[in-house]
């Protein structure tokens, strides 16, 4: 079995690493001819840690980013909503680690390239797909084709082959925010692993290290600042290189003053910020048509709370190489990749609009908006049991459960073995 890949992110270099491993070959088309490591920072939630780290490749990962420790939520005031252990921490037999988005990228490059080598096309744009009985043609910008038994688009929200399929659907669908994005030198905070939300849905603070501070120097702090906008806003097409300006939402934070953090001066030390409205799409009825299927952001594009957007990319890498592998066949390990997947995904992009996990800040504002002293205190406003069921709802819905991911078996297999005894629920 061949397969082709168009799109060299951070889902189709799993992909191609994955299905190498399961003894299929693979050939992945990448546009972009010298790749950079753009982007701020990400989080690798501990069932994406387990499949890179099933791949060879968790030691490189966990040296290159830190080891979360716990996650805060706190409201504009500093007051702590909730706190809960992330990662080893938590039980689970892998951590979860913040990681420079780029690094990440360029680490997973190298990675696929001393493994497959000549396989992997840089600067070679996929355009459009098709399929026939005998297998499935990729056609690259400039004319070119390539032809395989399956065909996966993973290239990104703007999906050529997406677009293809459905033309009509247009730009990404804006909820009204815009996230100004950033990563900067500052001393270290709380346990100096420490993952912060804090604020509301209509304005927003997130912060966790993606490099600990060390005698020598001080920890990278990877930060978001996210505000509600005028529905009527225009917005410019996402991209990871266009610039903003702190003056444009630095006095909406001028008093998130905390014992433990400054948060402006946290933006201040920022030595560039980069500017990206959070956008999704609607769910589709489908992925796959014939021998071509979608995969990652291509597949299912959602808002990022709740740190899953590149995590769900890397499950889809992992369980479709799963799939083909020991259904042995092309057409049937698509189907059942798509069955297992695409359920489980629709899922996380609607919890993602309703909030996710981050549903506790807003019932915290809404519920205590005067702080929690004025409301009887945090347990009045928000029960423990409450807190506890949103963020074990939320594991269970995006697959890292951590008693389920611990049992769940591997989605490591090769080609022509038998399935594992399971019906992947667990790798939603």
């Amino acid at each position: 079995m061949r397969v082709i890949i168009s799109g060299g992110g951070i889902g189709g270099l799993t992909l191609a690493m994955a299905l190498h491993e399961a003894g299929i070959g693979v050939e992945l088309h990448e546009a972009v001819p010298m790749p950079k490591p753009l982007g701020v920072g990400i989080n690798l939630l501990p069932h994406a840690v387990r499949e890179l780290t099933e791949l060879g490749l968790g030691e490189r990962v966990l040296a290159a980013g830190v080891p979360t420790r716990e996650l805060l939520y706190a409201t504009r005031r500093g007051e702590e909503v909730w706190r809960e252990d992330r990662g080893l921490a938590a039980g689970y037999r892998w951590p979860q680690v913040s990681i420079h988005r780029g690094t990440l990228f360029m680490l997973l490059l190298e990675a696929a390239r001393e493994r497959l080598g000549d396989a992997i096309h840089l600067g070679s744009r996929g355009v459009g797909a098709e399929s026939d009985a005998e297998g499935a043609t990729l056609h690259l910008e400039g004319g070119g084709r390539v032809r395989g038994d399956a065909v996966v688009a993973a290239d990104g929200i703007h999906s050529a082959i997406r677009a293809s399929w459905h033309p009509h659907e247009g730009a990404p669908r804006w909820n009204g925010s815009l996230m100004w994005r950033a990563v900067a030198e500052h001393p270290g905070y709380l346990t100096g692993r420490t993952m912060v939300q804090a604020g509301n849905s209509d304005l927003k603070f997130v912060c966790y290290p993606i490099r600990e501070a060390t005698a020598d120097r001080p920890a990278l702090v990877n930060w978001i600042a996210e505000r509600r906008m005028d529905p009527d806003t225009p917005w410019a097409r996402e991209d990871w290189n266009r610039p903003g300006r702190i003056e444009d939402f630095l006095p909406d934070f001028a008093g998130w003053e905390w014992p433990w953090l400054s948060v402006p001066s946290l933006i201040r030390a920022a030595p560039a910020v980069w500017e990206f409205p959070m956008v999704d799409r609607d769910p589709l009825p489908e992925w796959t048509r014939g021998r071509v299927t979608l995969l990652g952001d291509a597949a299912h594009p959602m808002y990022p709370i709740g740190s899953n957007g590149a995590s769900q990319g890397i499950l889809d890498a992992r369980t479709l190489a799963f799939h083909l592998a020991t259904e042995g066949e092309a057409v049937a390990g698509l189907r059942a990749y798509e069955a297992a997947r695409r359920p489980a995904t629709s899922a996380l992009v609607q919890a993602a609009r309703g909030q996710g996990p981050d549903l506790v800040l807003d019932l915290a504002d809404r519920r205590a908006p005067d702080g929690f002293e004025a409301a009887g205190g945090r347990e009045a406003v928000l029960p423990l049991a409450e807190l506890q069921e949103i963020a074990a709802g939320y594991k269970r819905k995006a697959g890292f459960d951590p008693v389920l991911l611990n049992a769940r078996p591997s989605l490591s297999a090769r080609l022509g073995s038998a399935p594992t005894p399971t019906g992947l629920a667990g790798a939603a």
